[in-house]
């Protein structure tokens, strides 16, 4: 049901954001949130906390908990105004484990700017390889 007759620059739009959200997220970029977020902002952490904007940029600031992380399949669907990017991505914590995540990430927009109003992440470990 997602809306067929969507311009397919704001696709465009929606998966640039999520690749520049990604980086930021790696490189502590606090300034690239505070001008993609909504004021209202909200984030489900993958261990159930909730977190408001202020919050989530104080928890960016201090940086990544992982060493590497890898987009890995990135869907975007929008409905009118508002759009939902559904991305999987692989990563590897500092300590070298192994994980994937799964997130989905909401947008509204409004005069021309898209702007991220809440993102909930599943994280789960990635199962060691048996050794011989």
């Amino acid at each position: 049901m997602a809306n067929v007759e969507a311009n397919p620059s704001d696709k465009t739009t929606l998966e640039r954001l999520n690749k520049e959200y990604v980086e930021a997220f790696m490189s502590a970029d606090v300034q690239w949130y505070e001008e993609h977020l909504s004021e209202d902002f909200v984030c489900i952490e993958s261990d159930g906390s909730v977190l408001n904007k202020e919050q989530f940029l104080i928890n960016s600031a201090g940086g990544p908990d992982v060493a590497d992380y890898k987009l890995e399949e990135v869907h975007v669907r929008i409905y009118g105004c508002v759009g939902l990017v559904q991305a999987t991505g692989l990563f590897t914590r500092l300590d070298g484990s192994t994980g994937v995540s799964r997130y989905i990430d909401v947008y509204v927009q409004s005069e021309e700017s898209w702007k991220a109003v809440s993102a909930q992440i599943t994280r789960k470990p990635l199962k060691a390889k048996a050794q011989a």
